[in-house]
């Protein structure tokens, strides 16, 4: 009986405090981008930055490759080395679908059927050179780009659209990247 007691003062705590935002204004909600064109999208892409997750736990060198899929949705495939840039290689593969076609924006991602994650493209660059893929509950975000490298001035305005967005900008931890990926070889 104790047991079940604690655990309910637990459960209850916990759930009070995920409910405290310090007293600050809820965020607005998450805006993603007015349209992605998928076949732009598709392609290699390098992690610049991330919130940390524990899936990912040791990554370095981590890339995202998208094709698309004739039935529409999108093959994903995310390698990554653990623990040092020569670290062995992981590689999770995966498909996402598209739920808001009007944008093709919104998406959810699934590395577990019949399990699915959103993934929201919150910014992108003119000409597809970077993406930030977020969380519409803020609790995910990437920094995504084609090559492995950022400009800073570029990483710098994504940092503080994110700040306008309601992300906690001191969660993000940039990814360790070679100056040349040589993944999937």
């Amino acid at each position: 009986m104790v047991r079940i007691i604690t655990l309910l003062v637990g459960l209850s705590t916990a759930a009070c405090a995920g409910n405290n935002n310090g007293g600050q204004e809820p965020a607005p909600p998450l805006e993603t981008v007015d349209y992605v064109d998928l076949e732009r999208y598709a392609g290699t892409w390098y992690e610049i930055a991330n919130f940390p997750q524990r899936f990912q736990r040791g990554c370095t060198a981590t890339t995202a490759t998208y094709e698309l899929r004739a039935d529409g949705q999108v093959k994903v495939i995310n390698r990554c080395r653990k623990d040092s840039l020569d670290g062995r290689e992981v590689t999770a593969k995966g498909r996402a679908r598209v739920v808001d076609p009007s944008t093709n924006a919104k998406l959810e991602v699934s590395f577990f059927r019949p399990f699915w994650g959103d993934y929201w493209i919150i910014d992108l660059g003119p000409d597809y050179e970077y993406a930030v893929v977020g969380h519409p509950k803020r609790e995910y975000l990437w920094i995504l780009a084609r090559e492995p490298t950022m400009e800073p001035e570029v990483y710098e305005g994504i940092v503080e659209r994110l700040a306008a967005q309601g992300y906690d900008t001191a969660r993000i931890v940039r990814t360790l990247q070679p100056e040349v990926v040589e993944l999937g070889s």
